[in-house]
């Protein structure tokens, strides 16, 4: 093929695909319409329902020390990443648990402080408290999960925390 054919295609091309589609002739029996077509508007507002009330069950299964319910939270591909620790995978994440709760940790508080995104991921910042026996107070600090959609449902697919407590030396 000749180079200036090659322009011309291109040309061509790039000309027609810059064009809006053309309208249906008058008659036409196409009854299909962008409402029918277009997905669903993603809402937002819902989507924080949501994650409020998985936030809910996540800080019973905590209280109940129940390490396998909470890692049911995570997504197959999930990682934990806490301070001072290695990023956990699998079946990690619910022994990550499991040694928050026998170190003491009873009690669990978070509070969403933002929530951006779409119907395929969510980014949620908050914050946290951590508390031990006789309600005393043993972390605060700050989070960002990433949730994902896993058979429908939204799961925890990054979960880091870091403390707002100094480090100890």
């Amino acid at each position: 093929m000749s180079k200036n054919l090659t322009c011309i295609l291109i040309a061509a091309l790039a000309f027609s695909c810059g064009q809006p589609e053309s309208k249906h002739d008058e008659g036409s029996t196409d009854t299909t319409s962008a409402a029918t077509t277009a997905p669903p508007a993603f809402d937002l507002q819902a989507a924080r329902s949501t994650v409020e009330s998985v936030n809910a069950k996540f800080m019973e299964d905590l209280k109940k020390g129940d390490s396998a319910a909470l890692a049911t939270h995570y997504s197959s591909d999930a990682v934990l990443m806490f301070d001072n620790s290695e990023p956990q995978t699998g079946a990690g994440i619910q022994s990550m648990w499991g040694g928050a709760i026998r170190s003491g940790v009873k009690e669990l508080k978070i509070a969403t402080t933002d929530l951006v995104g779409n119907a395929d991921l969510l980014a949620e910042t908050g914050t946290y408290e951590m508390i031990g026996a006789n309600n005393k107070s043993l972390d605060k600090g700050k989070y960002v999960v990433v949730w994902k959609q896993e058979s429908g449902t939204w799961k925890i697919y990054r979960d880091i925390a870091n403390s707002n407590l100094p480090a100890h030396p």
